[in-house]
């Protein structure tokens, strides 16, 4: 039943299944979706002109959730084709424009989903989905001064969610703030048969008894909040690094208390993350040849043995061809082990980071962290990106490599598959200083499963910076 006409039926109505369902907090509520993630009644077509015109004859796992608690899905939206991106940019329909502008210009929007965060940002819809591989959903947040959510890896069924890189892939969501993002949370949540990586009920059981074993041990409302010293980079633009540490101070003052950690492996992780996401995207769209998916490439006076060649040509954008082109060499015989296989090991060893420096065991391992829970914390607190979002224009006369880097705060929490969220920090400065013009996003990071952990805190922080401007 079509979200609209179902939108006029009231409190009561059919839900995804043909169940019928009450009033929930999604009721009648606006949702825009990133366009790699298939509806029916929309197109889906990941911003790419091989999947032009394309209609999915089924939903997505989350789109049946979200209809079936009664939210109107208010249509696509622009994204890096594919999901290959930071800035939104690299779309068969030209690049996603943030509302704010500079003396340059337009302001890059973040990416991959830059089109839901604008449309989260300019109120055109009450929240919107993203997906989020290496920070797509939270360096847009952190861009257009928004929240945006990246669950724990499997929480989320990816079913019905085109694939870039399967084991980074995680559906994400983005809104004016927590509360909205707990409500869109707790409906999409739970396991999904359909999805292969879809954590199994009986270890989301195991992962429940691990945060209220934790929960009943803690004593009182004060949080250790470590603070990544390998986060503290040179590029960190000082605008980002006060706004960091105002709310260090802040949250000081309000008896959580401050430690420094260290995560070593966070210098090799973005270069391990830009060879895993390239070999698992050549993979994935290995599939979109003009036979099986995607539109068909039929020039004249070319011979049907080039055909695959001109299809794939004409229908994939630099950025993806680049990283197609990345994907298959790291995968080579002759590469592999020195890329591909080197790259997993770095993975491992930013999993194992994190592991040792939350108080909160890793659910999904037997094998426990060690070390003294008194020297652990509970969350991490960083940027979520080293700068204010650049202007469009100056965007053009950057490397590849150096848009990578916008991703740099992003991509460890993405490789071990942690619960992370980017709130927006107030452009007011706590010490009178002159006003930011950009918006700036913290970032917080929990351990695997510790979703809830993140977003209670979210919403408190929201709090204690709403307070700090009055």
């Amino acid at each position: 039943m079509p979200s609209l006409l179902r939108a006029t039926m009231g409190d009561l109505f059919c839900g995804a299944a043909g169940q019928i369902i009450g009033n929930t907090p999604l009721t009648g509520k606006l949702i825009a979706v990133k366009d790699n993630i298939c509806t029916i009644g929309f197109p889906t077509t990941c911003a790419s002109a091989i999947l032009k015109g394309f209609e999915s004859p089924y939903n997505a796992h989350v789109i049946q959730k979200l209809e079936g608690a009664g939210a109107i899905i208010a249509g696509k939206t622009n994204l890096d084709e594919f999901g290959m991106g930071s800035h939104s940019t690299h779309s068969v329909f030209g690049a996603v424009h943030n509302e704010r502008r500079a003396e340059g210009g337009p302001l890059s929007a973040g990416g991959s989903s830059g089109g839901s965060a604008v449309a989260v940002a300019t109120e055109q819809c009450w929240a919107a989905l993203g997906t989020d591989t290496g920070g797509s959903v939270r360096l847009p947040a952190a861009y257009t001064g928004i929240v945006g959510f990246k669950p724990s890896y499997g929480l989320v069924s990816r079913y019905g969610v085109v694939a870039y890189a399967n084991s980074m892939d995680t559906v994400g969501i983005l809104a004016a703030d927590s509360e909205i993002v707990r409500h869109v949370f707790d409906q999409i949540r739970g396991y999904d048969a359909s999805d292969p990586t879809s954590v199994r009920p009986s270890t989301l059981e195991r992962i429940y008894e691990t945060v209220n074993s934790r929960n009943a041990n803690k004593k009182g409302k004060s949080l250790r909040i470590g603070v990544p010293k390998e986060y503290n980079i040179e590029e960190l633009q000082p605008v980002v690094r006060s706004a960091w540490l105002e709310v260090l101070e802040s949250l000081q003052a309000e008896g959580h208390s401050i430690h420094s950690v260290s995560l070593p492996a966070t210098k090799l992780a973005l270069s391990a993350y830009y060879v895993i996401a390239p070999a698992e995207a050549s993979s994935n769209l290995a599939k979109y040849d003009g036979v099986r998916y995607g539109n068909q490439a039929r020039p004249k006076g070319v011979s049907e043995n080039v055909l695959f060649a001109t299809t794939r040509g004409d229908g994939f954008g630099e950025e993806v061809r680049k990283r197609i082109l990345l994907g298959a060499y790291s995968l080579s015989a002759s590469a592999i082990d020195n890329y591909f296989i080197q790259a997993q090991k770095v993975r491992r060893m930013v999993q194992h980071d994190f592991d040792r420096v939350f108080a909160m065991d890793n659910p999904l391992l037997s094998k426990r962290s060690g070390g003294r829970v008194s020297e652990k914390v509970d969350l991490l607190l960083t940027p979520t990106a080293p700068s204010t979002p650049p202007t469009l224009a100056s965007l053009m006369s950057r490397s590849s490599v150096e848009t990578y880097g916008d991703d740099v705060m992003t991509v460890p929490a993405s490789l071990a598959g942690l619960p992370a969220i980017s709130l927006p920090v107030p452009n007011e400065s706590n010490h009178g200083e002159k006003k930011r013009t950009s918006p700036v996003g913290l970032q917080v990071i929990a351990q695997y499963g510790d979703d809830d952990m993140v977003l209670e805190f979210a919403r408190g922080l929201e709090k204690l910076l709403r307070s700090d401007r009055q």
